[in-house]
C-alpha cells in the first residue's frame, strides 16, 4: 500500500526589519554606558551603535541587519536637545549634541555635519510636530522630514495619547499632585458620559499650586477645544500637542514612569553558612558584592550544653609499646572484659574515668620452654598398683602435674594402664 504523499514543507518566513524614519551610526554615552573597560582603568568613552527612529523611541542596534534592538531612548520624556562646542583635541572632529529627558541626559557623538542636523531635525519633528527650520538642512532632507511628520500624526491620530487616564476629576487632581516629576497635564473622560474629553493641568504660581480644567468637545471626527478662540484638532494627541506649543512647554504630558529596578541582582550562596543572599555584580570585577538593601541572615545560635551527661572523660593515654622489630609473643592470660568510655550512667552521679591498667612488659624474646624430667614408670606403676580402685578423675590431675608430656609418652601409659587392669 502505497504511502500518503507529505505535504510540501514551507519556507520559512524571513523576519522583516524593523522600519526606521531615519536612521545612521550614532556614537552613545549615557548612564547605562558607564562602565568599566577592560583594558583601561577608567570608564569608556562612547559606544557606538547602528540607531534608528521609530515612531517616539531611538532603537540602537549591534549593526544593520540586528531585528531586535539592545537599548531603547523614549522621546516622550523629551525635554530639549542642546548643543556641544567641538573639542579642542585635532583627533577628535566629531560633531557632539546631547539629549536631555526627564531622568537622564544622554550625549551623542557623529562623524559629519549632516548626519548632526539630520538627527537634531528628526528627533523635533516626531517631538514637536513640526519641521524645524533653524537647521542647516537641504531642500531634499526638509521634504523627508514632512513626509515623516505625516507619517507620525497618522500613527498618533490611530491611537489613545499616554497621557490618557480612565480617572475621575478628583482622581485626576490628586495624580498631579502626588507625582509632579511625571507630568502635569492629564487627559480623562469628559463628566457628561458622552464622547467629550476633559483636560486637568496643575502648576505652581508663587509657591501655591494653581489647577485647571477645560473641556473638549467631540464634534464627528474633530475634537474642539472649548477656549475663548475655539480651536479644532483631529486627534487627541493633537489636543495635546495644542496645550504643550502653546504654553511654550510649560505644560508636560502625564507619564507615570513604570518601577524597573536599576541594579542588577541575582541570588548567591554565601561561603559562611550557606544561605542564599541576595547580590549584586561588583563594578570592579573583585566578585559579587553583597546588596546594602538586603540585611544579612544572622548565624545559628550555639546551643549550650549545660548537663553534665553531654560531657565526656578525657582518654585514658595508650600503652607505649616496645621500639623492637623483632617478632614479640603476646602472653597468654585472661582477656579483661570490654570498658567503653561511654557506659551508662545514671544522671545523678558524675561518671568516674575507669583506671588505664598498667600495660604489660613483653619481654624481647620468647621465654624458652621448662625442662620436664622423664617420668619415672615405676614409681607411677607403684602409685596404680596401691590404689586398683581409685576414680578415673585423678589420672587427668596426675597427667596435668606433669606439664608438658608428648603425645607419644601418654599412649604408652594408656597401653600399660589397660594392661594393668
Amino acid at each position: 500500500m502505497a504511502s500518503a504523499l507529505s505535504p510540501p514543507r514551507g519556507s520559512k518566513p524571513k523576519a522583516v526589519p524593523p522600519s526606521h524614519y531615519y536612521e545612521s551610526f550614532l556614537e552613545k554615552k549615557g548612564p547605562c554606558d558607564q562602565v568599566l573597560s577592560p583594558f583601561f582603568s577608567g570608564p569608556q568613552d562612547y559606544r557606538k551603535f547602528w540607531a534608528g527612529l521609530q515612531g517616539l523611541t531611538i532603537c540602537f542596534y549591534n549593526s544593520n541587519r540586528d531585528l531586535q534592538p539592545l537599548e531603547k531612548l523614549d522621546l516622550r520624556l523629551f525635554s530639549k536637545l542642546k548643543d556641544e562646542a567641538l573639542r579642542g583635541s585635532s583627533r577628535d572632529t566629531a560633531y557632539h549634541f546631547s539629549l536631555v529627558l526627564r531622568d537622564q541626559e544622554v550625549k551623542f557623538k557623529v562623524e559629519s555635519l549632516e548626519s548632526h542636523e539630520m538627527w537634531k531635525g528628526f528627533i523635533l519633528t516626531v517631538v514637536e510636530l513640526r519641521v524645524p527650520s533653524n537647521l542647516t538642512l537641504l531642500p531634499g532632507h526638509l521634504y523627508m522630514m514632512a513626509e515623516v511628520l505625516t507619517k507620525e500624526e497618522a500613527r498618533r491620530a490611530a491611537e489613545v495619547p499616554w497621557c490618557f487616564l480612565q480617572v475621575s476629576r478628583l482622581e485626576a487632581q490628586l495624580l498631579l499632585e502626588r507625582y509632579p516629576e511625571c507630568g502635569n497635564l492629564l487627559l480623562r473622560p469628559g463628566g457628561d458620559g458622552k464622547d467629550s474629553v476633559s483636560v486637568t493641568t496643575r502648576q505652581t504660581l508663587n509657591g501655591s499650586p494653581v489647577v485647571k480644567h477645560y473641556k473638549v468637545k467631540r464634534e464627528g471626527p474633530k475634537y474642539v477645544i472649548d477656549v475663548e478662540d475655539p480651536f479644532s484638532c483631529s486627534s487627541l494627541e493633537a489636543v495635546v500637542n495644542y496645550f504643550v506649543t502653546h504654553t511654550k512647554r510649560a505644560l508636560v504630558p502625564f507619564l507615570m514612569e513604570e518601577d524597573y529596578e536599576k541594579v542588577l541582582g541575582f541570588v548567591d550562596s554565601d561561603l559562611e553558612n550557606g544561605e542564599s543572599v541576595w547580590a549584586v555584580p561588583s563594578s570592579r570585577g573583585s566578585g559579587p558584592a553583597r546588596y546594602a538593601d538586603v540585611p544579612k541572615p544572622l548565624p545559628p545560635v550555639p546551643v549550650s550544653v549545660s548537663s553534665q551527661e553531654d560531657k565526656l572523660p578525657p582518654l585514658p593515654p595508650l600503652p607505649q609499646l616496645p621500639d623492637h622489630d623483632e617478632n614479640y609473643v603476646t602472653p597468654i592470660e585472661d582477656s579483661p572484659e570490654t570498658e567503653y568510655m561511654n557506659q551508662d550512667v545514671s544522671p545523678t552521679t558524675q561518671p568516674v574515668p575507669p583506671k588505664p591498667k598498667k600495660p604489660v612488659k613483653i619481654p624481647a624474646k620468647p621465654p624458652k620452654p621448662p625442662v620436664v624430667p622423664k617420668p619415672d614408670l615405676k614409681a607411677i606403676t607403684s602409685v596404680w598398683a596401691r590404689k586398683p580402685g581409685g576414680s578415673s578423675p585423678q589420672a587427668p590431675s596426675l597427667v596435668t602435674r606433669l606439664g608438658d608430656i608428648t603425645a607419644e609418652l601418654e599412649e604408652k601409659l594408656q597401653k600399660r594402664r589397660a594392661l594393668e587392669h
